[in-house]
């Protein structure tokens, strides 16, 4: 068996290094299997994972069963993003798998499974940069003792990549070491391939054969890992796990779950903001046929019915009435918030190269505004969750990006220990972030307590609409000066937004109330409001600015974050400048990016592909630039504008993250990604008035449809580099690549978003 070594260190395989044959803690009987304990954590952190009467535990991320079947547990929501298979792939790669004999669990709530990787990006603070690797330490500390299991910003793949390999590599030096004493050679001898351990000669046995048996081994010092191409996973387009059963529909997502006498249950929250209920029509709403139940809180007032139809027929009859404390929301009010930010004392200067003064100082400045309005996440799936109580215990099924954070307010709320709470962490129907709240989950908790049966939640879209978590608005004041070669001397980018990340974790980790949330981060800078404000190119004298502030809207996670504003900013104003130098605007990028060789390939690829004509007049042909996270982005548009109606007739992105894994699941994200961008560039937002949404329907939104959308092509750049994430690459591109091709085709420069009307 081929292979490569590797020394371990005494980290575990759920974070960065190997496994110590130490840290394997082998259970008494077939059912227990092997226990894998983590070096540098306490021994208490072990895998809770349930097996059954044929099933052995191998670690946390994996069980066999007697028949050979491959059970890969995995932590992450599946949102559409095919996490449920790259992450099985890796590890079946490994192991030396039969794709057809692997299947997929999610996990429990575990220490084993924090995402520590998103945590400190998330968590990050001027504190723990300046403690170095100690404060890093310090995060992953929080993280793994709150089994801060989060989903979001594309980290699955970089956090868990290494888990995985380690999980299906020591899997395979196990069940060879099994088949390798029956038969009385070398285990070193043995490899698996297409699931079956074979001695490279006569001998073949299948998997499930001896997996019991491989509890008796113990791990050598280094771990091997797999050599060679051959019958090798990784970078094959496998088809996706979960095809079949959305196929032929018997995959369950929330609003599919039914439980014995189980009923249904519409809500209504009021306004946005600081909203009390402070009455409604309990009469008329008995008057439904099927309606069971008013169930009031202080902030809302839900509807339950034997129906779904008739509890939202019985909550429009009892028409509540809410109490605002404090000015509603309004659309005017954000714009004015956003603007007199720019003359607070809460603004900082949280990146800087170089020195900007003297570059400015009696020069000829071009100065720009640019503002971005706040998208909605517009989701498939509405909101749902359903809940089982029983005295001294809860079950809840619901789908969560933060399942621990999830079940930790379930239980607060209902006054029980978070073990005496189950949560069942299905797949989402899109979220783009917006499960991250777990709103629904504890309502629905609170209404089947009061009615003392099974209890399913469903939001509508216009309670969607109006509760939803939108990313931020943002207004920029963008500046630069030119140098005779046209090269960038001098930029900065002061940027007015509320940062939607510290708001969510406000909401989620510390319970805080919207409104309560977006109140105490109006004044904080930071650099989680102004990602990808970060110009990729050689500037020598930069700076970004960030000026915070309280709009009145609760803003949310979201695929992108503040890099959906980011790099409308940045890349618009770069196109702007481009076109004051009377530089081609590609060439101009270019000349800025020779040390981003990557970038830079990925621009002239895309270019090239989608026949760049120099983005002359009348061309209706834009291009933008983006990296993140490891990632490198290019995007060339062919936009026109048809009356008031945005259509766009192609879109070329050539990307560079890495060797990825499943290279078919990365096209389908980037695709994914693009249209999103496009939907956000196009109407993913609505005017506010009276703290409320002005429109709720979906094709109110001026959403794009496929009449609206060309050719996609997306080119994947061959690397050897370690794979990154792609979820949130593409999305914030498509905007500014779209309004630099329509500044070709009208003339007009466009600086807002979206890039046209939706009232």
């Amino acid at each position: 068996m081929a292979r490569a070594p590797r020394k371990h260190s005494d980290k575990s395989v759920g974070r960065r290094g190997g496994i110590d044959r130490r840290t394997w803690l082998v259970g008494g009987g077939a059912a227990a299997g092997l226990l894998l304990a983590w070096g540098l954590w306490p021994r208490t952190y072990r895998p809770n994972l349930n097996a059954g009467p044929d099933e052995t535990i191998v670690n946390a991320f994996l069980k066999i069963d007697r028949s050979g079947q491959i059970i890969v547990i995995v932590p992450q929501t599946e949102m559409g993003q095919g996490v449920t298979t790259v992450l099985p792939q890796i590890l079946a790669d490994e192991l030396g798998a039969d794709w057809r004999t692997v299947a997929v669990q999610s996990a429990p709530v575990s220490p084993l499974y924090a995402n520590d990787l998103l945590a400190r990006q998330w968590l990050a603070s001027d504190w723990t940069r300046l403690m170095g690797g100690a404060g890093d330490w310090a995060i992953n500390q929080y993280a793994t003792r709150s089994a801060l299991m989060l989903t979001g910003g594309g980290t699955s793949v970089p956090m868990f990549h290494d888990a995985y390999r380690d999980a299906g590599a020591a899997a395979r030096v196990l069940l060879c070491k099994a088949a390798a004493a029956r038969w009385s050679i070398p285990w070193e001898s043995c490899d698996i391939q297409d699931g079956i351990i074979s001695d490279g000669a006569q001998r073949r046995m299948k998997i499930g054969d001896v997996v019991e048996e491989a509890a008796q081994f113990d791990l050598p010092d280094i771990l091997p890992f797999r050599q060679g191409q051959d019958g090798r996973l990784s970078g094959q387009d496998l088809p996706r796990l979960d095809t079949p059963s959305k196929i032929d529909g018997s995959h369950n997502y929330a609003a599919d779950i039914r439980l014995p006498d189980m009923v249904y249950a519409s809500i209504r929250q009021g306004p946005i903001g600081d909203a009390m209920l402070a009455g409604l029509d309990e009469r008329s709403a008995g008057s439904v046929t099927g309606f069971l139940k008013l169930v009031r809180q202080e902030r809302w007032v839900a509807a339950v019915a034997s129906n779904t139809w008739a509890a939202n027929k019985a909550l429009d009859l009892a028409d509540p009435v809410f109490t605002l404390r404090g000015p509603p929301v309004d659309s005017g009010r954000i714009d004015e918030a956003l603007e007199s930010a720019f003359s607070s004392s809460s603004g900082r200067r949280l990146y800087a190269q170089g020195d900007l003064l003297p570059v400015f100082e009696g020069a000829t400045i071009l100065a720009s505004e640019y503002q971005v309005d706040a998208g909605l996440h517009l989701a498939v799936e509405p909101p749902c969750a359903t809940a089982r109580i029983s005295d001294d215990s809860a079950e809840v099924w619901m789908a969560t990006q933060a399942p621990a954070l999830a079940r930790a307010a379930i239980a607060d709320a209902l006054g029980l220990g978070a073990d005496a709470v189950t949560l069942y962490p299905l797949h989402a129907g899109g979220s783009f972030g917006r499960a991250m709240d777990w709103d629904v989950g504890v309502q629905a908790a609170l209404i089947a307590r009061d009615m003392g049966r099974p209890v399913q939640l469903q939001w509508s879209r216009l309670e969607d609409v109006i509760q939803d978590r939108p990313s931020a608005p943002a207004h920029a004041r963008m500046a630069a000066k030119l140098g005779r070669n046209g090269a960038i001397e001098g930029w900065l980018a002061k940027i007015a937004a509320p940062c939607a990340l510290t708001q969510t974790w406000a909401r989620i980790a510390d319970r805080k109330l919207p409104h309560d949330a977006a109140e105490d981060a109006a004044d904080k800078a930071t650099r989680l409001a102004v990602a990808g404000m970060v110009p990729p190119y050689a500037i020598p004298n930069w700076a970004v600015d960030h000026y915070p502030t309280d709009v009145g809207l609760p803003l949310g996670f979201m695929r992108g974050n503040a890099r959906l504003h980011g790099a409308f900013f940045t890349e618009s104003f770069v196109d702007e400048l481009a076109h004051l130098a009377n530089i081609e605007a590609m060439s101009f990028r270019i000349q800025m990016l020779g040390g981003n060789p990557r970038l830079a390939h990925c621009l002239s690829t895309a270019a090239a592909m989608g026949g760049w004509q120099g983005g002359i007049a009348g061309s209706g042909q834009g291009i933008a630039t983006h990296m993140m996270d490891g990632a490198y982005a290019a995007v060339m548009v062919e936009a026109a504008m048809d009356g008031n109606r945005l259509s766009v007739s192609r879109i070329v992105a050539a990307v560079d993250a890495g060797d990825q894994v499943n290279p078919d699941i990365a096209r389908q994200q980037i695709e994914s990604g693009l249209i999103y961008g496009l939907a956000y560039a196009m109407g993913a937002s609505v005017p506010y008035e009276r703290g409320l949404p002005t429109r709720a329907i979906l094709g109110r939104m001026n959403l794009p449809r496929l009449a609206d959308i060309g050719e996609v092509t997306v080119e994947l750049m061959r690397s050897t580099a370690d794979p990154v994430g792609v979820s949130d690459l593409a999305a914030p591109l498509v905007a500014p690549a779209i309004a630099n091709a329509l500044y070709t085709w009208t003339g007009q420069r466009l600086r807002s978003l979206p890039l046209v009307g939706t009232a």
